[in-house]
């Protein structure tokens, strides 16, 4: 598949048509998307859109907006109006979402036709996409493997050829892990830099929408059409309003060398280590930094998370709207429509959540996570003022195999390097730096570099130097 940059290329020299993108779009998915299921619905309408943007293409060529013609596909927790936008849950299994997201609504503006709605782990719990209510999403490097969690039908629709990229949220490390588990580049914002409005809240203070791309500069390209500041959502920040963050020649990069000690597969340190290297090669500083309140990012994030859960998800009642099914009384409505609805990750979640909120467990608990949590905000601060980046690798193996991390703590292990980016509201972009070798396949592994709040275009500057320009 073409990147965004050489599809627009080509509609404009007319050597291809949008109509015939998208035509071949939807043939790729018919050919592959049988065992892959990435997708739980497929847009045929996509066409029509791309009969237009052809004809706007023929009338008015450069004159035209940036993503005319490009198919995306958009994971089914975004509204997209007029279509069914489930979660990947069968608690909103025939739910068609009556607006547009206001990132769809930007996309859509700068001329981007969505060509169908991506599977995921329900209401974007969990790192595997095992967890969807509609049947588990296969990686296309290895279909015997995950393609991670919970944006994993997003990155397989990429990884597949299907779409040059697609949207996933991050509220874990949701685009950041499957993008390192495909062979994708996958970018969480700054909190706050990209509206939440029509996004199916998990986890309010952590959750943000991001591009998976093949290149890191078609994924600043999405990013800046979805950024800004947006009225429906009061968290959202304007770019005018970060910290100065400027780009330089040479950066210093720190890595945690005692957070990587344990738990991280060697072949996974070994293609980390040899990026360091690289990094090195390049004229770049690379320094040890030690982060104690960090690396108990998982232990506070999963309470924080739960927590949220359990408030976002009590809006699904069996009464307002969703599935809904009889009893004898209101509340054996609420409880058989719940239990009827929700999937095992998702109950795991809102006990525990329910839990830490609870009289007498709310100080000790959640309390203590969210004074955990500033306390790292702090420590990052100051460690932004020595180092221009943080390094980590993005997950601590590559893709696992289906089912194989079935007991619950095995899988929030993996994302022991993203979930503290969320709960500090920093930026991260993870891009492919190699591959290890499992069961006579080549499977890729990440680079996680992460950010000061708001160098999100930072990190792009670093990225295509690293990345795009030695691909």
């Amino acid at each position: 598949m073409n990147t965004i940059t050489e599809l627009r290329a080509k509609f404009i020299s007319g050597e291809t048509t949008p109509t015939e993108i998208v035509k071949a779009t939807l043939a790729t998915i018919k050919e592959k998307d049988g065992e892959i299921h990435a997708f739980l619905a497929v847009y045929e309408d996509a066409i029509e859109e791309a009969e237009k943007a052809t004809a706007l293409y023929k009338e008015k060529g450069v004159d035209t907006p940036a993503l005319l013609g490009v198919p995306i596909a958009l994971k089914n927790n975004i509204l997209l109006k007029g279509k069914k936008t489930t979660g990947a849950s069968k608690i909103l299994e025939n739910y068609t979402a009556v607006y547009d997201a206001t990132i769809v609504k930007k996309l859509k503006e700068a001329g981007a036709i969505f060509v169908g709605a991506t599977n995921m782990d329900e209401f974007a719990m969990g790192g595997s996409t095992e967890n969807s209510a509609f049947g588990p999403t296969k990686n296309p490097v290895d279909t015997s493997r995950v393609p991670g969690g919970s944006s994993g039908g997003s990155a397989a629709a990429v990884a597949m050829g299907a779409v040059p990229a697609a949207i996933g949220t991050d509220t874990g490390g949701s685009i950041r892990q499957p993008a390192s588990y495909c062979g994708l580049v996958g970018f969480k914002p700054t909190y706050g830099a990209v509206s939440r409005y029509g996004l199916m809240a998990m986890g309010s203070s952590l959750d943000q929408a991001g591009p998976l791309t093949n290149l890191v500069a078609d994924a600043e390209t999405l990013h800046n059409i979805m950024a800004g500041k947006d009225p429906m959502d009061a968290t959202t920040i304007s770019p005018d309003t970060y910290e100065e963050v400027k780009n330089k020649d040479k950066y210093t990069f720190g890595v945690p060398k005692h957070f990587l000690a344990e738990g991280v597969d060697p072949d996974v340190l070994k293609a980390f280590e040899e990026h360091v290297q690289l990094l090195k090669e390049a004229g770049h500083e690379v320094v040890d930094i030690d982060l104690p309140l960090f690396e108990q990012g998982l232990a506070a994030y999963y309470v924080v998370m739960p927590a949220e859960v359990s408030s976002n998800l009590a809006r699904y009642d069996g009464i307002r709207y969703g599935l809904s099914v009889d009893g004898d009384d209101l509340l054996a409505v609420y409880e058989k429509s719940r239990a009827k609805g929700f999937g095992a990750e998702v109950k795991r979640r809102i006990l525990l959540g329910t839990h830490v909120l609870s009289s007498g467990y709310y100080d000790a608990y959640y309390g203590k996570a969210e004074l955990a949590r500033k306390k790292m905000r702090e420590e990052l601060a100051s460690t932004f003022k020595k180092v221009d980046f943080i390094l980590t690798p993005t997950a601590p193996t590559p893709a696992f195999k289906l089912g194989e991390k079935s007991e619950p703590l095995a899988m929030y292990k993996q994302d022991i390097f993203t979930v503290p980016v969320n709960l500090t509201g920093v930026p991260a972009i993870t891009f492919p730096v190699g591959t290890v070798e499992r069961d006579g396949k080549s499977l890729p592994v990440g680079v996680q570099y992460i950010g000061p709040h708001g160098g999100d275009a930072r990190l792009f500057e670093i990225g295509k130097s690293m990345y795009d320009e030695r691909k």
